[in-house]
């Protein structure tokens, strides 16, 4: 019988390790994973411009007395795709979404709305990314609850699938209301 070194043995270890590792994460359902340093707290002043064609908004409108949502998307964001029916889902429910368009040719974000919908009460362009780092973004896309003080009440890194709906958006939704 052949002798089995250490050596042998220890990369299937390894990899078995890390591989539960992943599996244990793939799985985790952690809505602060990515906490944000912004809930409770007013949403930062805006440094957005105009997406050409399209209405854009402003501090006051965050501050106007409603609930609303701020989606960060790009054109170029597959998971924007993902999420865009659910914004028009909400829309036609009566949630104001404003956009806000991340580093993008505004060709193609007018392109993307037009071919997708556009689910947006108004859309600002952050062609510099600066108002990102402001609200603390780390990806597209990012959506924020703000309530009608201007107040930060719920932040979602990645799309807003159903289950993040149901489980995250909808209860804060009632909490606020």
């Amino acid at each position: 019988m052949a002798k089995i070194s250490p050596l042998m043995v220890i990369p299937p270890l390894v990899f078995l390790g890390l591989a539960s590792l992943f599996l244990v994460g793939m799985f985790r359902d952690d809505p602060e994973a990515l906490p944000s340093a912004r809930i409770g707290q007013q949403a930062p002043a805006l440094q957005i411009t105009e997406l050409p064609g399209k209405a854009l908004f402003d501090d006051e409108t965050l501050r106007d007395g409603n609930l609303k949502l701020v989606n960060y998307w790009a054109s170029w964001c597959a998971p924007c795709r993902v999420e865009h029916p659910n914004l028009e889902a909400l829309r036609a429910e009566g949630l104001p979404i404003y956009g806000i368009n991340y580093k993008d040719d505004p060709d193609n974000a007018l392109a993307f709305l037009a071919e997708l919908g556009d689910p947006y009460e108004a859309v600002g362009a952050d062609n510099s990314g600066r108002a990102a780092l402001d609200w603390g973004v780390y990806g597209v896309p990012e959506t924020y609850l703000i309530d009608g003080d201007g107040n930060i009440l719920l932040r979602v890194a990645g799309p807003l699938v159903q289950r993040v709906i149901d489980s995250q958006l909808r209860p804060a939704l009632e909490k606020a209301r």
